[in-house]
């Protein structure tokens, strides 16, 4: 999702794991959320105020680069990440009923997140990434997949 919520999509991730119809529903219906959402201004908000609040300090407590620099890593690691997942995980909740309410399998979820689990190699621990753990995520899916099959079914009734 892009800044004014133009969505683009990378169409090799379709060829390269093979996407079904419900998995690609799956992404889109989480790009759709962050659009919906805002979450690319919601950060550029926090981190501009970051910046200035990190200057502030540094200009009134007489910091220097090195104290900065340090400044800038507990901020990323104590502020920034968590709630870049956080975004993330609301992207995941909502577009899973997004896309279920469309008529597209909300369990494609899963198998998307398995494939790119596969696909990803090694991924640094979840507290150094903007993104939750594949695990997490699966996890979390599963739990909010029996609140969205009500949608799924209505919808995949009328179509």
């Amino acid at each position: 999702c892009m800044a004014g919520g133009k969505i683009a999509f990378y169409s090799g991730i379709i060829e390269g794991l093979q996407l079904s119809d419900d998995e690609m529903a799956a992404v889109m219906g989480h790009e759709i959320a962050h659009a919906l959402r805002e979450h690319g201004r919601e950060s550029m908000s926090k981190a501009y105020g970051i910046e200035i609040a990190k200057q502030g300090a540094g200009a009134l407590l007489g910091l220097g680069q090195d104290s900065l620099g340090l400044a800038d890593t507990v901020v990323n690691y104590s502020l920034t990440l968590p709630n870049s997942r956080s975004n993330e995980n609301e992207a995941d909740l909502i577009g899973l009923e997004l896309a279920a309410r469309a008529g597209y399998d909300p369990n494609a979820a899963i198998s998307l997140w398995q494939k790119m689990e596969a696909a990803g190699g090694g991924a640094p621990p979840e507290f150094m990434s903007t993104h939750p753990s594949s695990s997490s995520r699966i996890a979390s899916l599963q739990a909010a997949i029996p609140k969205v099959m009500p949608f799924y079914q209505q919808a995949s009734g009328r179509r």
